[in-house]
């Protein structure tokens, strides 16, 4: 049987009853029954796919214990998955796929930052934040920090950019719970833990005890693991855990970090944390090759550079054509060159001016193409590692239609690193692969190398048997290990025993029979005797969509996405669109059918369209479009009509809704709600919102057009504040400003006709196209006429409409001439022109602040603490903050969204102390106050109430 047809029966278009499930709804966890939900699962950011046979959440260590218990009564394996960011095909499954993510999430700081305990689902950079105010970090820094999670990480024995081996996973974590195949849970921090396993599996421990001593008595064997672990190396099990450990617990715990989730269940874990070096100072250097660059390494190490990153003459060449390269790579003539990105790092000014000096001598011995320069300045900083951290996504984003971008990474002495590395250029010409780069670790000899492949033509994937074959070859003859970072999963699993050896490659078959004797978790991966089985059910890339098919299944974009823990998360939007089709080209009209029913909700309705995925997506892929576009299909001619008779009467239009809202609050609660209930259950939720208590009265009317004589701005009050009031306290957020605008002597304009227009978001969001037309066409010509041709910057006071009006700009609709109009949040105005001239008269205790999605886009966050800090004694942004997901009227129409996006930080707001609420849009503002019950205003009324 072929790999492609292999492929193709392994993923069952429907479903037929499974005594499992039956059993399954006894189980106290969460049984997912969305199929939707379980095809969406069942992708990851490697280039494997199997579709699981159930999708369960257990909530604690408790439940996975009695999970273990129904899944042995029916023969079945399991898989666990929290971030999903593997690239080895370690968390896909065919059996019952595990998500340890969404009731994993919790962190604990100790011993003021010297250690901090984690669940599984707590991602790196969420830990990282809560201890960066103890100046402390996680000692595993890998590039996915963002999405990656803590059982990932322990799973993977991640390393990273800075920490090397000294202060990996396996180095910096102290203890863990965790739960064995047999359902054992042991914290091996507790005295008696190994008497606890001694007495629960005898079996277990008496078996690590014989293991180790197999292994320490064979002198072959401790030479490889000597050599082996003296690098980077993820290869099979952590057999050094043998060596390191003499106590049978201890092995195990060690055992357990890069394991893969084949040994057992991490349910938490205690790590110690690394110093944060406030003093940082970053270089480029450049080569004239690679050899040069890779036989400056050691020199540099010497140096002691905390970091050395290489990037080949492929990587500079793509970084050039981004165009957002520094003058450093940007001025090359790139022929044969390479370069080393390198930082150095101290305590104090000192400590750094002193490692810097030792650095810039050992660069004049060196064979540079260009004067080095280190920068401390911010923005530099970035600029250079914006190259480095860009590599992927560049290369993955522009990859040829229908193919997958493969990450890999291998390791080898840093004495053989030019040579394998050139060796490697070599083999993508060979082979053909085209804008294939090399960058990564060159301190540690650690290289990623990123190609294109098109796993649905059978020549192709014979192309990359023969590639994968040369590639292992040249990696163990240079005395390398075949990963070093990315796990071993299916991908390099035939190629354990070649590089360990057939003793060593037993202890490791006898280590996985001993612990899981069913072979209950996460079977294929690391030990498996398919020779191809790294060849077997790859996943395809057929082209579906414009605004999805550079996709690359990373899960970067979850953590940031309001409708995570309700619904689907955009990769899960994205591969279900793909899913769809999938079913469509395989003559499977029902699935496709049924999966496209559930997508209605899961997908179109409860998405908050806000732009937060675009953020943190590598190929810089906004979900929303898609999303928007979908809705714009979808959508009710009778509903366009009526919105599009709303845009021709706006300023009736809010009126009217103000007023609505101001009559409803006078009546009993129960009338409205009933009132809405109807129209709800008569035109569909997505149409018509719900009204919820709470909900304040209409505002006041947009302020008056008024003139200037010299105007620094043209003021854009948003409407939002006048269909939404905040209970009379004080003056409006578009008041706030005219009257800050007074007090700093700053002169703006408001345009006539100002009531009439707006941003354009209403019919954007919902995909009425013929609305958000008509609006800008009205909006743009008198915002150009107000701003005397572009010449005045225009001031909107609401981060979402100022946001709205930059869409409204970049539209096909609107004429080009209108480029040069220039929009700016009210926030950044007054941070830059009105806070240095007012007087503070009164400040608050403590202020918490909400960013919002538009706030974060349109990088608003600084100047929202600096006006906070300009009026309180201390701020404080929650370290869950997330879009609120109201995103205009959508938490109306779902509240449910709302409720689950904003659940995690307004728990952490509720406990906490502080005497004010901030954020900088109205509906974020309403959606914060409904989820904590404190009143948030916007930071511009604030600032006008302490600057009376």
């Amino acid at each position: 049987m072929s790999p492609l047809r292999h492929r193709v029966a392994a993923r069952p278009a429907s479903r037929t009853a499974d005594p499992l499930l039956e059993d399954l709804r006894s189980w106290p966890g969460t049984v997912v029954d969305s199929q939707l939900e379980r095809l969406a699962a069942a992708h990851d950011a490697s280039h494997y796919l199997l579709t699981p046979r159930a999708l369960v959440r257990p909530a604690s260590a408790a439940q996975v214990g009695s999970l273990l218990k129904v899944l042995n009564r029916h023969g079945a394996a399991l898989t666990l998955r929290s971030g999903g960011t593997s690239l080895s095909g370690q968390a896909v499954t065919d059996q019952v796929l595990v998500d340890v993510r969404r009731h994993f999430r919790g962190l604990e700081i100790l011993d003021d930052g010297a250690r901090v305990r984690v669940n599984p689902g707590a991602t790196v950079r969420q830990v990282n934040a809560a201890l960066a105010p103890y100046g402390r970090k996680l000692g595993p820094d890998p590039a996915s920090e963002s999405a990656c999670t803590l059982g990932g990480v322990i799973s993977n024995n991640s390393s990273g950019m800075h920490c090397g081996t000294e202060f990996n996973t396996y180095r910096t974590l102290e203890s863990m719970v965790l739960v064995t195949p047999a359902g054992t849970v042991i914290d091996t921090s507790e005295p008696d833990a190994d008497g606890l396993l001694r007495e629960a599996e005898p079996e277990l421990h008496e078996g690590l005890i014989r293991l180790r001593r197999r292994i320490t008595e064979d002198p072959g064997s401790m030479a490889t693991i000597d050599r082996l672990f003296a690098m980077k190396n993820t290869m099979g099990y952590g057999l050094n855990a043998f060596v390191d450990e003499q106590v049978p617990v201890r092995i195990l715990e060690r055992l357990m970090i890069g394991s893969e989730g084949t040994l057992g269940f991490v349910a938490q874990a205690t790590f110690r944390t690394v110093e944060v070096y406030p003093r940082v100072a970053t270089g480029l250097l450049v080569f004239p090759d690679l050899a040069s660059a890779t036989g400056s390494v050691p020199a540099l190490v010497s140096a002691d550079s905390a970091t050395v990153e290489l990037m080949d003459a492929t990587s500079l060449r793509v970084a050039q054509a981004s165009g957002q390269a520094p003058p450093q790579i940007m001025d090359v003539s790139v022929q044969d060159h390479a370069a080393l990105l390198v930082e150095y790092q101290g305590h104090d000014d000192d400590e750094l001016r002193d490692r810097t000096a030792a650095a810039e001598s050992a660069f004049r011995e060196l064979p540079l193409t260009m004067p080095p320069e280190l920068t401390q300045t911010p923005a530099e900083r970035a600029a250079l590692w914006s190259v480095r951290k860009g590599l992927y996504a560049a290369v993955a984003g522009n990859r040829p239609s229908g193919t997958n971008a493969l990450l890999e990474d291998v390791v080898v002495p840093v004495s053989v690193l030019g040579s394998t590395c050139e060796s490697l250029t070599e083999m993508f010409t060979a082979h053909d692969y085209r804008q294939s780069v090399i960058f990564g670790h060159a301190k540690d000899g650690n290289v990623h190398f990123l190609l294109n492949e098109d796993f649905a033509d059978e020549t192709c994937l014979q192309r990359y048997e023969r590639f994968t074959e040369e590639m292992v070859d040249l990696v163990l003859a240079n005395g390398g290990s075949l990963k070093a970072e990315h796990g071993t999963g299916r991908i390099m699993a035939p190629y354990v025993r070649r590089q360990y050896g057939d003793e060593l490659y037993e202890v490791m078959v006898e280590l996985k029979r001993l612990v899981d004797p069913r072979g209950s978790f996460n079977p294929g991966v690391i030990i498996n005797d398919d020779p191809r089985c790294y060849v077997r059910d790859l996943k395809v890339a057929p082209p579906v969509e414009a605004e999805v098919d550079r996709c690359v299944e990373c899960g970067y974009c979850e953590p940031v996405c309001p409708s995570k823990d309700l619904t689907l998360t955009p990769r899960q939007r994205i591969v279900g669109r793909r899913e769809i089709e999938a079913a469509r080209a395989r003559g499977d009209h029902d699935t496709a059918e049924a999966l496209l029913a559930e997508y209605s909700y899961q997908g179109e309705q409860t998405c908050a369209a806000d732009g937060m995925c675009s953020t943190a997506c590598p190929v810089f892929i906004d979900t929303g479009d898609l999303i928007r576009r979908l809705r714009s299909e979808h959508r009710n001619p009778v509903e366009d009509k009526a919105w599009d008779v709303a845009a021709r009467h706006w300023s009736t239009t809010v009126r009217g809704a103000s007023g609505a809202l101001s009559i409803a609050g006078t009546l009993p609660p129960s009338l409205p709600r009933t009132a809405t209930g109807l129209g709800r259950a008569l035109l569909g939720k997505d149409k018509v919102p719900e009204y919820v208590d709470g909900l304040p009265g209409g505002g006041r009317t947009r302020p008056a057009p008024r003139t200037a004589s010299d105007p620094a701005a043209v003021f854009f009050p948003a409407c939002v504040s006048v269909m939404f009031g905040d209970d009379g306290q004080g003056p409006s957020s578009s008041e706030s400003f005219l009257a800050l605008c007074e007090r700093a002597g700053v002169e703006v304009t408001v345009p006539e006709g100002i009531a009439s227009t707006c941003c354009g978001t209403p019919w954007k969001s919902k995909g009425l196209l013929a609305g958000q037309t008509r609006m800008t066409e009205r909006t743009l010509p008198m915002l150009w006429r107000a701003t005397e041709e572009g010449r005045l910057p225009v001031v909107c006071d609401a981060s979402s409409c100022t946001e709205g009006l930059e869409v409204m700009k970049a539209s096909a609709a609107a004429d080009p001439v209108y480029a040069r109009l220039e929009f700016v949040d009210a926030v950044a105005f007054t941070a830059a022109r009105l806070l240095p001239e007012l007087t503070v008269n009164r400040t608050t205790g403590s202020m918490v602040l909400h960013p919002t999605c538009s706030s974060t886009q349109l990088g608003l966050n600084d100047a929202l603490e600096r006006i906070a800090g300009a009026i309180s004694d201390e701020v404080s942004t929650p370290l869950n903050w997330g879009c609120c997901a109201y995103a205009g009227d959508r938490g109306m129409l779902h509240p449910e969204l709302t409720e689950s996006a904003t659940a995690r930080e307004a728990a952490e707001v509720r406990g906490g102390e502080f005497d004010s609420y901030a954020s900088l849009n109205r509906t974020c503002e309403l959606g914060m106050t409904q989820a904590t019950g404190q009143p948030y205003r916007h930071i511009l009324q604030h600032l006008e109430a302490a600057t009376r």
